[in-house]
């Protein structure tokens, strides 16, 4: 009989810079979260969807908090210490997502909102007639 050799192949641990930037886009519908490097390769991210919530449940508070909580633990294994987070987006979950990337371990230095503004809006409606 020969023998078979089993073989398993051990994950690569990618360590990473200890600063960084954390993107939240946060819409009526769901929560995005990107964790970059400077250069802004990301290193790890999430979504309420990813975390298993459906329908009206993924624009909450707590599932943003399910969010960050995934994706900042990724980047805080690898080494990220410190980061700036970008928040875009008028949804519900963007200050329980940044409270909970700081409980876990990673500094916020810097809070900047990039929602996009409209300079002169989209153009109205025709005039109804009746």
């Amino acid at each position: 009989m020969a023998k078979t050799a089993k073989t398993t192949a051990k994950k690569k641990v990618v360590k990473v810079e200890p600063v960084g930037e954390i993107h939240i886009n946060a819409t009526f519908n769901n929560i995005i979260i990107s964790i970059t490097n400077t250069a802004g390769q990301v290193i790890s991210w999430s979504s309420a969807g990813k975390m298993g919530f459906k329908g009206s449940k993924k624009n909450t508070p707590y599932a943003a908090q399910m969010a960050a909580q995934d994706c900042t633990k990724v980047a805080h294994d690898a080494g990220m210490r410190k980061a700036k987070v970008y928040v875009k987006g008028p949804g519900a979950g963007r200050e329980s997502a940044i409270r909970t990337i700081h409980n876990a371990g990673i500094e916020v230095s810097e809070i900047m909102d990039i929602t996009p503004i409209p300079h002169n809006g989209c153009r109205p409606p025709k005039r109804r007639r009746i």
